[in-house]
Parts: structure tokens; C-alpha cells; sequence
């Protein structure tokens, strides 16, 4: 990876999802890029391991992650995060600062506010079930026929609880006492065209969160349109982006 050929996007999903998203992205985000999704306890293959709720947690859980950015320096790299994933994201992204690592080429974020705006469900974190169900439905956050006591409920609901608390603690790191601060890495900030939770407005509050651009974009769908063919696409191309900006800075372009 350290050889200029590729860019690893490291991907991290909504709250209640595993990874299953990102399966096909290596194929539809096109050439030079590397899909990495990362996935969190208590979901799929890790479902019998203890949920995360809060920073030290997640970022002990992602040592592999950090290992890997230490042992490819030469390698540009890419962080998507969806809804809970983007604050996964930007605190990965702010950790590795932390960590003196070599930094993102850039932070990707979609269907997500930045921390220090309001954010419906995560400060919906602590809801009695019935009303959080209430206010997931509102958002088409439910499958179809979701209620108490079925297999859903059962299985993805407290998952998806969990997560919201992570949301929440994670958004109080990144705006409480000492917090890091904007980063110095160009930020893309997508939004869903009918998306109910998050509009262009509360996109463009990510500018606070760089000191370098920020790029925004909107594809068709609502919340959930990580599920959909543009967003992989739109990342591929500012992989290849970044890819050339590579290039040209290590003089690999030379001669091509």
C-alpha cells in the first residue's frame, strides 16, 4: 500500500449497522481504491462481544486500525464515516493527530451534523424503548413492521441503543474541555437530498471542524443513501484525486 498504487478508505457505519453496506464499494468506488470497513463489537461475527459506548473504548477497539496507519507512512488514506460513523471518523481522525500519525488526505463524513450541532437521534440516546422506537420511525430509521418483542427488537435495537450513547459521549469528547479542535485536512460533507435529519445547512457547520476546504456534496435518497451507488462512486473519485496529489508530491508521476 505504501507504493502509491491505491487509497484505503476506511469506512465506518451507521448506528444498529454492521458493515454490510460497504461490501460492493471496492468494485462500484472503481480503480485505485481499497475499501477497509471497520467492524464495531456486538454486531454480525462480533455480536457476542461487549457494545462501546463511550471514546476510550472505541479507540482501544480500533488499535488494529491505528497499527495499520503506523506501518503504511507512505500511504495516502481516506476516512468515510455515515451518521454515527462520521463522528467514528472525525475521532479517529483526531485521535491519530493525537497519536502523531500520519493524517487522512481526507475526512469524508455523510448524513451527519458536526458535534456541536444538535443531532436528533443521538440525543435520543436515553428514550424509554416505545418513544425512541417513536422517534426512529419518524425518521425511517425502523424496518418495515419493527415493534417491541420481535426479532429486530431483539437483536438490533439494543445495538442500536448502544450506538446512540457512543454518538452522544462522542460528540461531548470532540466539544467539551480540551477538545482537539478543527484538523488541518480537507473535509467532504455529504448529504441525502430527502433526508430528514440532516440538510445542507448543518453540512456546511463542518467548515468549523478544518482549517483546510470543505467540499459539499448531495446524492439522491434519504438518510440511508450510503446503501446506494453515488456515494462510493463520488468517493472513488476524490481517491483518484487524492491519488494524483500523491503522486505528484513523491514524483511518481514522472515519466507516466
Amino acid at each position: 500500500m505504501g507504493d502509491g498504487r491505491a487509497v484505503r478508505l476506511h469506512c465506518f457505519a451507521h448506528a444498529g449497522a454492521g458493515v454490510s453496506s460497504f461490501y460492493r464499494w471496492d468494485k462500484v468506488a472503481g480503480s485505485a481504491v481499497s475499501t477497509t470497513p471497520w467492524l464495531l463489537p456486538g454486531r454480525d461475527e462480533r455480536r457476542r462481544e461487549i457494545r462501546l459506548t463511550g471514546r476510550d473504548e472505541l479507540l482501544a477497539d480500533l488499535k488494529p486500525l491505528f497499527e495499520q496507519i503506523a506501518g503504511e507512512p507512505g500511504a495516502p488514506y481516506v476516512l468515510y464515516g455515515h451518521s454515527l460513523g462520521a463522528t467514528v471518523a472525525l475521532t479517529v481522525a483526531h485521535a491519530v493527530r493525537e497519536y502523531g500519525l500520519p493524517m487522512p488526505a481526507l475526512l469524508a463524513v455523510g448524513a451527519s451534523p458536526p458535534p456541536d450541532l444538535p443531532a436528533a437521534l443521538a440525543n435520543s440516546a436515553e428514550l424509554p424503548d416505545a418513544e425512541l422506537l417513536r422517534v426512529l420511525d419518524r425518521f425511517d430509521a425502523l424496518p418495515p413492521g419493527a415493534q417491541p418483542g420481535d426479532v429486530w427488537f431483539r437483536s438490533v435495537f439494543p445495538v442500536l441503543r448502544a450506538d446512540l450513547r457512543l454518538a452522544r459521549n462522542l460528540r461531548a469528547a470532540a466539544t467539551g474541555p480540551g477538545a482537539p479542535g478543527p484538523l488541518p485536512v480537507p473535509v467532504l460533507a455529504v448529504t441525502g437530498r430527502e433526508d430528514p435529519l440532516v440538510g445542507a445547512e448543518a453540512a456546511a457547520g463542518w467548515q468549523r471542524w478544518t482549517t483546510g476546504r470543505l467540499v459539499r456534496r448531495t446524492v439522491p435518497g434519504g438518510h440511508f443513501f450510503v446503501r446506494g451507488g453515488e456515494l462510493p462512486r463520488m468517493l472513488g473519485r476524490a481517491a483518484r484525486i487524492v491519488l494524483r496529489g500523491h503522486r505528484d508530491q513523491t514524483g511518481q508521476g514522472e515519466g507516466r
